[in-house]
């Protein structure tokens, strides 16, 4: 029988966690307090890949009324995953998968870098995904609505479309338990969306009514007032971003792939894409009270819903279905969590330990990636144990290939 979730005492809202308290960093555990303080806080439910955030935990899902912090949900609006089941079979698959990654990383721009010239999403045949070709020119019209601050911005955000980005932002080629090859990747709103995100943060701490919060970090907007509509606004466009960079990159993945396996003889046969966010707002209902849900770090397992759940580059991925868990605001983990930060992970393993934990994946294996170590990481299996009433298993995937920024 799972034991969670369990709670968090001494808090003003109801904290639970698919986490033990021992396990939590103190840092984290004080954030969640701090969230809990709010006065517009409903419940906070805590994820087993819980770890310290910038104001708001990571792996947090903080229900509000007429309220909302910019902080839960995270600098990297949007932000999420998408894979897709191929045709491919793993007996498919050439012994040497290094000119595959090449190739994948000639097509798509990862770290800071964006497309030197914009990609028109209709040459890659968008409109069978999920985007019309219409759609494009109203979206990128509404650039022009959006902050004052960052209409700098409008050529690099072109460029960016359909580009990685670096961190823990990936793009996979796996192997499912039937031996299935999938295409999986996982991305945000780039550039902008940080931009956006840190504008609105700026604007929020110097409102009046979020003096005398514990932490400065979780200020919030309210409902009904100028600077609410306008985050809203700005934070729809940046979900909406991200969501169209996954689908240009799995576009351009698909195009890279197809080609490389056609040659060979093999033409490739796709699957229906899975798309996930797991840093945005949702307006939801529990308990007969509208809320605000910010996941930061966590994504929707409503009943039926398909997610994926990622671990790092070594220890591969799960397909999962939500169980509709109305405890945890139907929510899920997005990952397997970190459990040293970044300075840490460099201090602590070397190049060697990255070539010995990433064994038989074709990826970077180099002092810059050091930090995305499998040892940076929680254990995967373990945080999915941890939420066995959250989320059903469909299928694991095995990492293959591994494309970071």
């Amino acid at each position: 029988m799972n034991a969670f979730p369990t709670t968090l005492p001494g808090t003003n809202a109801e904290v639970k966690m698919w986490a033990h308290e021992h396990e939590i960093e103190p840092a984290a555990l004080q954030q969640l307090r701090n969230i809990a303080a709010l006065p517009w806080v409903v419940g906070v439910r805590v994820m087993p890949d819980v770890h310290l955030g910038k104001g708001a935990t990571v792996g947090s899902v903080i229900a509000m009324s007429q309220a909302v912090a910019p902080a839960a949900v995270g600098v990297d609006i949007g932000c999420g995953m998408a894979a897709v089941r191929t045709s491919l079979r793993l007996e498919d698959l050439p012994d040497d998968l290094h000119p595959l990654r090449v190739a994948i990383e000639a097509a798509v721009p990862v770290g800071f870098a964006g497309h030197q010239h914009p990609v028109d999403p209709t040459s890659l045949g968008m409109p069978r995904n999920e985007f019309r070709a219409e759609g494009w020119g109203r979206f990128w019209d509404a650039f022009d609505d959006l902050d004052p601050r960052i209409q700098d911005q409008a050529k690099k955000a072109h460029q960016q479309m359909g580009s990685l980005g670096g961190g823990n932002h990936f793009i996979e080629v796996c192997s499912d338990d039937d031996g299935a090859i999938w295409v999986m990747l996982h991305s945000g709103s780039r550039g902008i969306g940080n931009l956006l995100a840190q504008a609105h943060m700026e604007t929020a701490r110097k409102l009046p009514h979020n003096d005398g919060i514990p932490d400065r970090d979780l200020s919030v907007f309210l409902a009904g007032t100028p600077e609410m509509a306008a985050y809203r606004r700005d934070l729809e466009w940046a979900q909406d971003y991200a969501l169209r960079n996954r689908a240009v990159m799995m576009a351009l993945v698909q195009r890279v792939v197809g080609a490389h396996f056609e040659a060979r003889g093999l033409p490739v046969q796709w699957g229906q894409t899975i798309q996930c966010h797991h840093n945005y707002v949702a307006q939801e209902t529990y308990d007969g009270i509208d809320v605000l849900v910010t996941r930061k770090g966590a994504i929707r397992a409503g009943a039926g819903d398909l997610g994926l759940i990622p671990g790092s580059m070594g220890t591969g991925s799960f397909v999962v279905r939500g169980l509709g868990n109305v405890d945890s605001y139907c929510s899920a983990s997005h990952g397997a969590g970190r459990r040293m930060s970044r300075n840490q992970a460099r201090k602590r393993f070397t190049e060697a330990d990255l070539v010995a934990q990433t064994a038989g994946v074709e990826c970077r294996k180099d002092a810059g990636v050091v930090d995305e170590i499998p040892g940076a990481y929680k254990d995967l299996d373990s945080v999915i144990a941890a939420q066995s009433d959250l989320v059903e298993v469909v299928t694991r995937l095995t990492t293959l290939l591994c494309v970071k920024g």
